[in-house]
């Protein structure tokens, strides 16, 4: 059943209460533990310090491991007597990876086969020509993105600064008839409009829902010993699928917000 999340400025002191039985706090990236493809900030690296000496933690994000790496890890600066309680669950949990004596280890990565992958590849392709659409003269990064076990077309590439991606297709009336065109050409693949200015593809059935459920059964987890934090769980938000499991979730605006949360479950 869909539970609702909670906002953080509603959260109420039985609320924090329920939330330090937790086993496991899982954060959404973008957004929640950092600002947009920005670098983890020392404030909150400090935090999760905490929290990872006293609870699981795992980060469910749309990103690939590369993007875990130069984005969260590089600036977490944990000790590799610290990462035990750590687990990474990159593209909407396609992918798992835990830390085995400080070692970031793959435990399963649910990849597309080269035949896939060329299939998703030529539909974009014929997406593009079919709705007329042309990239913008200036792209920042990568247009097409390919994850391994996840796909991803951002509108303005990978690395476009935040400000612009918002502002390219806030009503996405540019990436709508895009996504119709590739719902037809690959009906056995989940299309899904993510973010301010990206298309996530991947296998049937693969959302953040999903990774809720991997994290359970790699983690020997109940769905009622998570708690999950982000900061798009609004009807149609990135992280709103968690919400089909039943978990427990707060959102938050920023990674202020994230900051003040655990601090206050860590009192």
């Amino acid at each position: 059943m869909d539970k609702s999340a909670i906002s953080f400025r509603n959260v109420t002191s039985a609320n924090f209460k329920k939330f330090t039985g937790k086993k496991l706090i899982a954060f959404d990236l973008d957004g929640t533990l950092t600002h947009s493809k920005a670098p983890l900030e020392a404030k909150m690296a400090t935090v999760l310090h905490r929290l990872l000496k006293r609870k699981k933690v795992a980060v469910v994000s749309g990103g690939a491991k590369k993007q875990y790496e130069k984005q969260f890890l590089s600036n977490l600066g944990l000790s590799p007597e610290d990462t035990a309680n750590l687990f990474l669950f990159p593209t909407n949990g396609s992918a798992f990876y835990s830390f085995e004596k400080g070692s970031l280890t793959q435990r399963y990565a649910e990849n597309f086969t080269p035949e896939q992958k060329q299939k998703i590849l030529s539909a974009i392709q014929a997406a593009f020509q079919r709705t007329n659409f042309t990239p913008d003269a200036r792209i920042y990064g990568e247009l097409i993105e390919d994850r391994d076990s996840q796909i991803t077309f951002s509108g303005l590439g990978q690395e476009a600064p935040v400000e612009l991606k918002k502002a390219w297709d806030p009503d996405r009336a540019k990436r709508e008839p895009i996504k119709a065109v590739l719902d037809e050409l690959l009906p056995d693949f989940e299309i899904k409009i993510n973010s301010s200015s990206s298309i996530d593809i991947t296998k049937k059935g693969i959302d953040k829902a999903y990774a809720i459920r991997k994290i359970c059964e790699n983690l020997d987890l109940k769905v009622g010993d998570i708690l999950f934090v982000g900061d798009a769980l609004f009807p149609g938000g990135n992280d709103s699928a968690v919400l089909r499991t039943g978990i427990d979730a707060v959102e938050v605006i920023g990674p202020e917000e994230t900051v003040e949360l655990v601090k206050r479950i860590l009192a």
